[in-house]
């Protein structure tokens, strides 16, 4: 196997096991043995647990910006917002344990690079919509967009959540539209 797909197994084996049973709790050990690779090939490929965490979240966030910006569709600003918030429901949907991660793990001080890296990409998809909708009209011109695009992509991060967990028959598109609904009678 190449070391690309050495290093993708590993990625799904450690984004597994740390939201199934956190970043504290998982070994290195753990993570090979799901993998199907020796805990050598792990130092290996990584150097140490912690370098493995921030490179799985470079990886993933780096997917999920692009996920985002590759959605980020249509004919108007907010139409624009409302497919990236598709866009981020689909991607957690196929992605589940790195939501699940994302929510509960990144946010401690030592993953402060990643934090940064997921607010200037995949934030930075929302914000810049946000700035769009406003220069255009489409939303209210004083709008934090910042803020705005923390708050929307949290909201939806944890509706992602909430919805594999508690409402898995419920289709996505009328998790959406309850979002988009909401977020139309806030933001104009």
């Amino acid at each position: 196997m190449s070391r690309a797909g050495t290093r993708m197994k590993v990625f799904g084996a450690a984004i597994e096991l740390i939201a199934e049973q956190g970043y504290s709790a998982t070994t290195v050990e753990a993570i090979a043995e799901r993998a199907g690779v020796a805990k050598g090939t792990v130092f290996y490929n990584f150097g140490s647990k912690e370098a493995l965490f921030g490179a799985l979240l470079e990886f993933s966030i780096g997917k999920l910006a692009d996920a985002l910006a590759e959605s980020a569709k249509g004919e108007t600003a907010l139409a624009r917002l409302d497919a990236v918030v598709l866009g981020q429901l689909r991607f957690f949907e196929q992605y589940g344990p790195f939501a699940r991660v994302l929510l509960a793990e990144m946010w401690r001080t030592a993953w402060q690079e990643a934090v940064a890296q997921l607010r200037e990409s995949a934030l930075g998809v929302y914000a810049g919509v946000l700035r769009e909708a406003a220069a255009g009209g489409e939303v209210r011109a004083d709008l934090d967009v910042d803020t705005a695009a923390t708050a929307i992509f949290g909201m939806v991060l944890t509706v992602s959540i909430e919805r594999r967990v508690m409402h898995p028959e419920r289709p996505i598109e009328e998790t959406h539209a309850t979002l988009v609904e909401l977020l139309h009678g806030r933001v104009r």
